[in-house]
């Protein structure tokens, strides 16, 4: 581990000392006062559940999203980005780490029930092995101070928790879901990590449960503006990780109000992404009333494709949904701004991963010698045009027996219950035309490719029962055609 001399003044010794009360879970790097002062914020806004085509920036007519719109403007959209799995808590786990999470054993979701009995581990004890570092520990240790507020979902136990992690403040729950609004006093349990509402209580720090009367979106934004209000002088790292759109389906009765033209659930998730939008809208102006707009990245994007049966999202012109692997499941929205280094009003057209944002942030942050084992790559160079090759030659997901490569613009899946699709997506974005017969030597060699990234991985630490197996390869077969916008 490296460790630079504080302006050439500070000695050996002191170094030392600074290394070894550095906190035990980060990187014990120093930073001095110009490197500061010259790295940009860097703000990761995550959304959940929300549908590829649910957003201005993506085309859409319906919803009101000027805030994100306008970030989409100032930077880059990228029109093939991915997840590195098709549900919330994995896809977390490959956002933190920059790693495909089946290389340290995180395949399926971690939600209590959902498990086979088999499974050693369940409930609270399901989390991010706390050997991975994770991108907040890499930030933490290029000097930047560290927050989240939102949805955690990566463990409820307390050596999961993200004060434990690498970040210095938390403001939102440990778990994958919640209401938007307060619960009542008398069903939350604040010492008990087996009950049902333990790991959903709004959390400030680490133990402290304080329900809030406002609405949860708003809340989140606020907080995330106020910690940029009290931080401004150092560098700073915002994983801003809205729990909208995901159910419960619960919005402000003003904001229902913006979308009379429509009705149920389409209505409520309108509502819910206009709010997400808004609170979006408290970080952005922050920013430009502190000056620091220029100088810090922001990206947004989603963890997984839109569910559309639970909440009305939509995923065209993509097939498929959250849950399963086509296009519908692991590709989403995807934009990131930093003026003072990107420039506006691009389109990058190669496909990128949630896998790269660990990499990018490091090296933004003048860091990147510290990653050394990571999935992802920095996008700067891509993104400023130095380098105008693809990013990834090889691209990968998995799910039990459920797995998928891509390799250019071929994708080939492999399924449990039906022979393999190989689709080219560059001319057959919605995956209607099976080539698999056509192309035989192209399965085969991708078919050798998967299994060898397969030997790299761990076996799964817990298992998904197959009654939900079964759910998502209905789900698949549902909506096996290309939404409509």
């Amino acid at each position: 581990m490296k460790t630079k001399l504080l302006a050439g003044l500070v000695t050996l010794t002191s170094v030392l000392s600074l290394t070894a009360f550095a906190p035990s879970n980060a990187l014990a790097e120093t930073v001095n006062a110009q490197d500061k002062k010259q790295q940009p914020n860097i703000i990761l806004i995550f959304a959940d559940d929300a549908g590829f085509a649910d957003f201005g920036f993506q085309g859409s007519k319906i919803m009101k999203t000027p805030h994100l719109d306008s970030i989409a403007e100032q930077g880059v959209v990228f029109s093939q980005g991915y997840v590195s799995d098709s549900t919330c808590g994995p896809s977390r786990a490959g956002l933190m780490t920059g790693k495909y999470q089946q290389r340290f054993g995180y395949e399926e979701i971690n939600v209590p029930g959902y498990m086979s009995d088999n499974s050693a581990l369940d409930g609270a004890e399901m989390g991010l092995p706390v050997d991975q570092t994770t991108m907040a520990d890499y930030l933490k240790g290029q000097g930047y101070k560290t927050a989240i507020f939102g949805k955690w979902h990566l463990g409820s136990a307390e050596r999961f928790h993200p004060l434990n992690r690498g970040f210095d403040e938390f403001l939102g729950f440990r778990g994958g879901d919640r209401s938007y609004y307060k619960y009542p006093e008398n069903i939350t349990s604040i010492n008990n990590p087996d009950d049902i509402m333990y790991d959903k209580q709004l959390e400030r720090g680490l133990g402290h449960f304080e329900e809030r009367e406002e609405y949860l979106t708003d809340v989140l934004g606020k907080a995330a503006a106020d910690f940029i209000d009290r931080n401004q002088q150092d560098p700073f790292f915002i994983y801003l990780a809205f729990n909208a759109v995901h159910t419960p389906l619960e919005s402000e009765p003003d904001d229902l109000k913006q979308f009379p033209q429509l009705s149920g659930k389409q209505q409520e998730l309108a509502a819910m992404t206009l709010a997400m939008d808004r609170a979006t809208g408290y970080v952005t102006d922050k920013l430009k009333s502190l000056g620091l707009a220029d100088n810090t990245i922001i990206v947004f994007t989603n963890d997984n494709g839109g569910p559309t049966d639970k909440n009305a999202s939509s995923n065209a012109p993509l097939a498929g949904t959250k849950s399963n692997f086509l296009e519908g499941g692991i590709r989403v929205p995807f934009i990131m701004s930093w003026p003072a280094k990107i420039k506006p009003n691009q389109q990058f057209d190669y496909p990128v991963s949630t896998l790269d944002l660990l990499p990018t942030f490091v090296s933004a942050a003048g860091g990147i010698e510290t990653v050394t084992d990571s999935d992802g790559v920095d996008l700067l160079p891509y993104i400023t045009g130095n380098n105008k090759a693809r990013p990834h030659k090889q691209m990968f997901w998995k799910k039990e027996t459920r797995a998928v490569i891509r390799e250019g613009d071929w994708k080939m899946i492999r399924y449990p219950d039906r022979p393999t699709e190989l689709y080219n997506l560059a001319n057959d974005i919605g995956e209607q035309t099976n080539l698999a017969n056509d192309q035989p030597q192209r399965v085969i060699s991708m078919y050798k490719d998967l299994f060898a990234w397969e030997l790299t991985l761990e076996r799964p630490r817990w298992l998904l029962k197959r009654k939900f197996e079964k759910y998502d390869m209905d789900r698949m077969d549902k909506y096996r055609l290309p939404a409509s916008q």
